[in-house]
């Protein structure tokens, strides 16, 4: 579920994987039953690379309404038998998001199988979920005994019952049922409520996890034993170092970040960036040469200063064929100056040729691009917006494309119109050449969704002026 297989961009199943607004054009031009194929396909094998930040379930459900698809196929996918013992979100919730949408809709069938499956689903919080936005308070009510069903009258069922109150997404179902009449809903329901809000005070009492003591010796230690436990514990290391070091303490932390253990010199390292301690750089630069987890702690610290000096320095170091050169260049792409264009070009250019279209260092190689106006880099951009897993590395590539790409407004900035992100969608709302009558049209139908995000709408609007309020 976290490695999906990602068709070529070109075909009709790869660019609806991507969220691209060519796959919905597509799709309204292809057969049906092809298209609709296509379409479960990505409903029923989640896409995303990171399906908890990307967006798909919204413009897969504008596509099935596009299409009058049915949800015979859903159905089966999310009552089968695999739903018994593969318990993670991942599977079913991209089904269960596109199936609240279509339910905003107007689609009955979609709200009538999101009650199935929160009555008997595994997945039947975030069904719960869905409902909650879009349910009316009868058939939330209907649900709660199912729901109750789930959590035995036990100490164990209990305490399970609270947790699932307390951590609700969406509290309107369980506050509808704390004032159910009913001797085994409501009585219970405030019983789980209040034991939740007494959990909650007491981890705010009694906050779990190791602490250090309050010296720099025993910081350095306890970021040691956190290294050595697999972690990587640098940052908070280094808030507590800001905490409890003074200037008595300066020689002992250079030490430490010149050749103390792992853990102990990742945070002197942090600390020494974030304090703008003139020996930091030098540090760095020598700690980068060295292991591999050192080497990256001293490249997240680096990441994290914001000095002149620092970007001064990012420009000796963004020609290096390390990590160090890498992070140097997104200090460039972030901070740097009008100058510093070549350099990040080179380096957009590169990593493109190296690693790929998805390395995640582009993003902030592509959004240092469009800062900078880089008109050059547009067909590096281009190729990332056509070519990338990540809708929101495309969208990154889109706003980018916006600053530096004179074409964009006639080309790319018309299928984002019907990109899965709101951001890109907003970025072409902003951008899309008006005089093509396909997008004038478009924008009305944008104005007038009740679904669509408020900042598209905003932008749209925008686009038409004192008439906007006639869409």
């Amino acid at each position: 579920m976290f490695d999906p297989v990602i068709a070529p961009s070109g075909t009709l199943l790869g660019l609806l994987q991507r969220g691209r607004g060519d796959g919905t054009l597509h799709a309204l031009a292809a057969p049906r039953a092809e298209a609709l194929a296509a379409l479960n396909h990505c409903v029923l094998h989640d896409p995303r690379h990171d399906w908890q930040a990307e967006n798909r379930s919204l413009y897969y459900a504008r596509l099935c309404l596009d299409l009058d698809g049915g949800l015979d196929a859903i159905d089966q996918h999310l009552f089968r038998a695999e739903d018994l013992f593969e318990t993670g979100e991942e599977r079913t919730g991209l089904a269960l998001s596109v199936l609240g949408h279509l339910a905003s809709y107007g689609r009955r069938d979609a709200l009538d199988l999101l009650r199935r499956y929160a009555a008997s689903g595994t997945n039947w919080a975030w069904a719960l979920d869905e409902l909650a936005l879009r349910d009316d308070d009868q058939g939330l009510r209907s649900l709660a005994e199912p729901v109750l069903a789930r959590f035995p009258a036990t100490p164990e069922g209990e305490s399970a019952l609270a947790a699932a109150v307390r951590d609700a997404f969406e509290p309107r179902p369980w506050r509808l049922w704390a004032d159910d009449p009913r001797e085994t809903v409501g009585p219970r329901i405030r019983a789980a409520g209040e034991r939740g809000s007494f959990d909650r005070w007491q981890r705010q009492l009694r906050p779990e996890g190791p602490r250090p003591g309050w010296s720099v010796e025993a910081v350095l230690d306890w970021a040691q034993q956190g290294h050595e436990r697999g972690g990587e514990p640098y940052v908070p290391a280094a808030r507590c170092l800001l905490a409890v070091a003074g200037p008595e303490d300066r020689p002992a932390i250079l030490a430490a970040a010149r050749s103390g253990a792992t853990g102990a010199r990742g945070a002197c390292l942090h600390y020494l960036a974030q304090t703008g301690d003139p020996a930091a750089l030098d540090l760095i630069e020598s700690a980068a040469a060295d292991g591999h987890d050192i080497a990256r702690a001293a490249v997240g610290a680096f990441e994290r200063m914001c000095s002149a000096a620092a970007v001064d320095r990012a420009r000796g170091w963004a020609r290096r064929p390390d990590a160090l050169g890498s992070a140097a260049a997104g200090v460039l792409a972030v901070r740097g100056a009008a100058k510093d264009a070549p350099l990040v070009l080179g380096a957009l250019r590169e990593t493109v040729r190296s690693e790929g279209p998805d390395a995640p260092a582009l993003w902030t190689l592509v959004d240092g691009a469009g800062r900078l106006g880089i008109a050059c880099a547009a067909p590096v951009l281009r190729h990332v917006y056509r070519e990338t897993a990540s809708s929101q590395l495309r969208g990154r590539a889109a706003r980018a494309l916006a600053a530096t790409d004179p074409s964009y407004a006639t080309g790319f900035a018309f299928e984002c119109l019907w990109d899965c992100e709101e951001t890109t969608r907003e970025i072409a709302a902003l951008h899309a050449e008006m005089g093509d009558v396909r997008v004038a049209e478009r924008l009305r139908r944008l104005a007038a969704d009740p679904v669509e995000e408020d900042e598209v709408q905003t932008a749209v609007r925008s686009r038409f002026g004192p008439d906007a309020t006639a869409l």
